[in-house]
């Protein structure tokens, strides 16, 4: 890869990584509602699954959506489903009760299997394959991948550092309440691409 074509792609990372879309908005959440420390597992498991996905993404999976559309529709669906639920969760999370651990956030293996039901991740994934590893070989599939993972965590994790910083506004209930309802809102409202993409 050149100098210029390295650097368009970590452009590209950081502006994708670092822009609202459902594993920001539900690490923001993470923060306001667990802290950072607590939410670790969460970031860790969003970096790490999505560089998997773009391998994955790169070495042929991609060819499996060309060769059966349906399986592309099945995917929205199921993802639009899930993304659903989990909004409906935050909006409903209790808020910590004083001395308690109130509820438990993502883990790294849900926060990892949750890139397969992300729309934002499977975009983010076959256009850096498509457009930066075109040729499909192993180590423009590995410098993708490698670009991502240093780029996709710090940019995730400070959202979760702008979650952990609302707690001090968020000390009361009703505010914390009010403030998963937003956060579910705009969960469900990031979905609007998907599902009317020519919108």
């Amino acid at each position: 890869m050149s100098y210029d074509i390295l650097s368009a792609l970590a452009l590209f990372a950081f502006v994708s990584s670092i822009t609202p879309g459902p594993n920001n908005l539900m690490l923001m959440a993470s923060g306001a509602n667990f802290g950072f420390r607590r939410t670790i597992p969460h970031m860790l498991g969003v970096g790490l699954g999505f560089v998997l996905m773009v391998v994955l993404v790169g070495v042929g999976l991609v060819q499996i959506f060309d060769r059966y559309p349906v399986s592309h529709t099945v995917l929205k669906v199921f993802s639009v489903a899930y993304l659903l639920y989990l909004a409906w969760k935050i909006a409903n999370a209790a808020p910590p009760k004083e001395g308690e651990a109130g509820g438990t956030p993502m883990t790294f293996l849900q926060a990892a299997a949750f890139q397969w039901v992300n729309p934002k991740a499977w975009a983010m994934a076959l256009t850096a394959v498509s457009v930066y590893a075109p040729e499909q070989t192993l180590f423009a599939i590995g410098m993708v991948a490698v670009i991502f993972g240093a780029i996709n965590l710090p940019s995730v994790s400070s959202w979760t550092i702008l979650g952990q910083q609302m707690r001090r506004v968020l000390t009361n209930p009703a505010r914390l309440r009010a403030f998963n309802w937003l956060m579910a809102v705009l969960l469900v409202a990031s979905l609007y691409p998907v599902i009317w993409p020519n919108g």
